[in-house]
């Protein structure tokens, strides 16, 4: 089928509630996708941030097939192996005690909240001006930007307060609190890193006031930001943390961790989910997170971070972040400079008017970054 074919079935066979750009990818590899006319592109999109071993990394592709031909679905009434190795590889990895697994970011948000509550017995939320948390309605009242939440009120709405801003939080804070959850790179709002100073304030705060501390590490999570979660780079250990998009190699997959004080704060009953930790997706996370550390994925993205963040420096552009989650302000509008990318061959990704996010796959190599890179000074 035609470009034009699927865009006239799909507005009518799927609800508008997403605005696409005009490809319709047929297969990946790597860091590169074809469309169905057989054409290639860059990929710095990564299925936002999802395919951080690449497109059909071998070893996911292969730990899939196998799987298929075992057991796909049995639901959470029965034990499976992949799930309990998985479990215990978040652990190892992560430093947290205890695992909910789940199917999506904001599944993993909805499951923190829960917990939240069971292990406090508060309802108050600290949040930041920039949040995304996601779009279910707990979730989005924990998101900043008021266009997500107005349709939807009334929520159980965040207290919002400045990103990075110290003083602010500990007005926010009170004994009544139960909850701070942050991003330690905020992604949405254009890939914003919390300063270290900031996070270990935050876990002081919460300590004070008897609130939990959540990280919603959903991007940042599996090498993204150059270390494993991107806590690492405060050394600081939340309550709880929510992981997603990297987990399952491109398969959808969430998971809430929780550390040994709050972990039994959730009985038989209190959650659950049919399809969460299914084996054939803790196969896909457990070939993913093989691929990553076998192939020193984590050291790549800082060192590929930090040659973009040096390309980039070249062009009039101001950029940042942390590993291979980058944002670059510039001073033309960011959806024109996605389009005429695209033309150039190149898939980009705009969170602003003025700003482009660029999360390619942890595999991206020094030549397609310089590609990508004089594809933007160009169109600038």
């Amino acid at each position: 089928m035609s470009i034009d074919d699927i865009i006239k079935r799909e507005s009518r066979a799927i609800f508008q509630t997403y605005t696409r750009q005009p490809v319709l990818i047929a297969r990946g590899s790597g860091a590169r996708v074809w469309d169905q006319d057989g054409r290639e592109y860059i990929d710095f999109v990564a299925g936002i941030a999802v395919n951080n071993v690449g497109h059909c990394h071998p070893r996911v592709v292969e730990a899939i097939k196998r799987q298929c031909e075992l057991l796909i679905h049995t639901s959470n009434l029965y034990y499976t192996e992949n799930q309990v190795r998985l479990a215990e590889e978040l652990k190892s990895l992560s430093g947290m005690d205890k695992v909910f697994f789940c199917n999506s970011g904001t599944e993993s948000v909805e499951a923190a909240l829960k917990l939240t509550r069971r292990a406090t017995g508060r309802i108050e939320i600290v949040a930041a001006t920039g949040s995304f948390h996601g779009r279910t309605l707990g979730a989005l009242g924990l998101t900043y930007k008021q266009s997500y939440r107005e349709p939807f009120r009334p929520l159980n709405e965040a207290t919002f307060v400045p990103y990075n801003d110290l003083e602010a939080l500990k007005s926010a804070v009170t004994k009544e609190t139960a909850a701070v959850i942050l991003e330690p790179v905020q992604g949405e709002a254009g890939v914003y890193p919390a300063s270290n100073e900031y996070l270990r304030a935050a876990r002081e705060i919460c300590d004070d006031r008897g609130a939990l501390l959540i990280f919603d590490e959903v991007q940042t999570g599996f090498g993204r930001t150059g270390r494993w979660f991107a806590k690492e780079h405060s050394g600081v250990m939340p309550d709880i943390m929510t992981l997603a998009k990297a987990i399952a190699g491109g398969l959808p997959m969430g998971a809430m961790l929780s550390n040994e004080n709050i972990s039994g704060c959730f009985q038989r009953g209190d959650h659950a989910s049919t399809f969460g930790g299914g084996p054939l997706v803790c196969a896909a996370a457990l070939a993913s997170i093989s691929a990553i550390r076998d192939e020193n994925l984590v050291r790549r993205s800082e060192e590929m971070g930090s040659y973009l963040l040096r390309e980039l420096s070249r062009l009039p552009v101001s950029a940042r972040g942390l590993g291979l989650m980058v944002g670059v302000d510039i001073d033309k509008d960011a959806r024109a400079v996605v389009d005429a990318a695209r033309a150039d061959g190149v898939l980009l990704n705009s969170t602003g008017e003025h700003t482009l996010r660029l999360v390619p796959p942890l595999v991206v190599t020094k030549e397609e970054i310089d590609r990508v890179v004089d594809v933007i000074g160009e169109r600038l």
